[in-house]
């Protein structure tokens, strides 16, 4: 196998994020995405941060601030985390979870995700969409 088409499987993915507020962030996305606080630090080379996730998940999110020179999140309306949940029952209960955690309902840029799903941003406008479907690695 060439160095160019070599694979690796990552053991874990976290979502590094600037936020402009660290507990705003952590209680929308914690319970907007159902996730609970697994770590948190203080003060690490000036950075202060909170990370949510989940037993078993192969992902968590990280937010961070830094308390002395503030790193302004710089999202684009096409920057996405896409949630999928294709059971419907369970789809209408996640998106009324990211309305009552405070994210606002937005119209994507793009239109597969308006076909198939629901777009929601938070107050620092990065975007969430919950999808309808089942994702597939086709």
């Amino acid at each position: 196998m060439s160095s160019s088409s070599a694979r690796f499987a990552a053991g874990h993915l976290r979502i590094a994020r600037p936020v402009t507020e660290l507990e705003r962030s952590a209680a929308m996305y914690g319970r907007g995405l159902g996730l609970r606080e697994v770590g948190r630090f203080e003060d690490h080379d000036g950075y202060d941060g909170v990370m949510l996730g989940a037993p078993g998940l192969g992902y968590h999110f990280e937010f961070t601030r830094h308390r002395r020179h503030p790193i302004g999140p710089a999202p684009t309306p096409e920057d996405l985390i896409v949630v999928y949940v294709p059971d419907p029952c369970a789809w209408k209960a996640a998106c009324l979870l990211m309305i009552d955690a405070g994210f606002v309902e937005v119209v994507p840029v793009n239109p597969y995700w308006q076909a198939r799903g629901r777009t929601f941003e938070d107050h620092d406008h990065y975007r969430v969409v919950i999808c309808r479907d089942a994702w597939t690695a086709d």
